[in-house]
């Protein structure tokens, strides 16, 4: 008697059924064009980064609000799957804050005030489940009339370096979120976190973080620090022209031009010098103003 017999058969059977089994697999894997076809939009607004996707109907000769998108019912914002909306840092939205995170896009559509969603809610399906107690914030807004767009479209508009309107657009209708980031104390925030972990002889992390708050007058005694951090470290021609313009800006003339051509001779000895005319520039204005 062959022992091997079950076996056998077992094996038959899986080759079969993988027989059947594969044509499904092959058909599993045909894509067909969309009526509403998928779109993404990402706009960064300093260092954080914004992303809606979301799936674009037509109008197609079709009355659309209150009738194909009827008020005062929980609408995706779009077709197919639920519209996302993804932000990497916390920020605000409509006034209202928002943690940084992935949510679904929900509207409210009504004749008057639409009431815009952020759900906590993952991998819907249209609105069906929508569920208000998973709401992470929500917004009121009034739409109003633009021109006629065919296929629904969602923008970053208005941009600032700190803000932007999230903007829906659909056949006349306009749908515009306010969004606003604290880019500055976001990236201070992040600095703190990478001089941190910085390595010993990284002298370049101090500096950005430094030429940051010099920049856009943040933090200027935090950045004054980190420029010693790096100076510390190694006195390149970024760090020390950094710290002749701050000698400038307190009105240190002296020391900003003997900083500044410091600079000048670590450029000089550099592998690769950078182009150093606007410090020059610099300089050739402080001796005018030295006294």
């Amino acid at each position: 008697m062959n022992r091997n017999v079950p076996s056998m058969r077992l094996a038959t059977a899986a080759l079969v059924a993988g027989l059947v089994l594969a044509p499904v697999a092959a058909h599993a894997q045909l894509v067909l064009p969309r009526p509403s076809p998928k779109a993404t939009v990402m706009q960064q607004i300093g260092i954080t980064d914004m992303t809606i996707a979301y799936s674009r109907p037509g109008v197609k000769g079709r009355a659309i609000w209150g009738a194909l998108v009827p008020w005062g019912q929980p609408w995706r914002t779009g077709a197919n799957e639920a519209t996302t909306f993804t932000t990497t840092d916390e920020i605000k939205v409509g006034g209202k804050a928002l943690p940084a995170g992935t949510y679904s896009f929900f509207t409210i559509p009504a004749e008057g005030e639409w009431t815009v969603i952020f759900s906590k809610q993952q991998g819907q399906w249209g609105a069906y489940q929508y569920d208000p107690q998973q709401d992470a914030a929500r917004v009121m807004v009034k739409p109003s009339t633009a021109e006629h767009l065919e296929w629904m479209e969602f923008s970053f508009e208005d941009m600032t370096p700190t803000t932007a309107n999230l903007t829906l657009r659909w056949e006349k209708l306009k749908l515009v979120v306010p969004i606003e980031v604290d880019v500055n104390g976001l990236t201070l925030a992040k600095a703190r976190e990478e001089i941190g972990k910085a390595k010993a002889d990284d002298w370049r992390t101090p500096y950005r973080a430094a030429q940051f708050t010099f920049d856009n007058n943040v933090a200027l005694d935090e950045g004054a620090k980190w420029l010693d951090q790096s100076l510390a470290i190694e006195q390149a021609y970024a760090n020390l022209g950094l710290k002749a313009r701050w000698l400038a800006k307190n009105g240190d003339t002296k020391g900003a031009i003997e900083t500044a051509n410091k600079a000048l001779e670590a450029n000089k000895k550099a592998k690769t010098p950078a182009d150093a005319s606007s410090l020059e520039t610099l300089i050739a204005e402080w001796s005018g103003k030295k006294q």
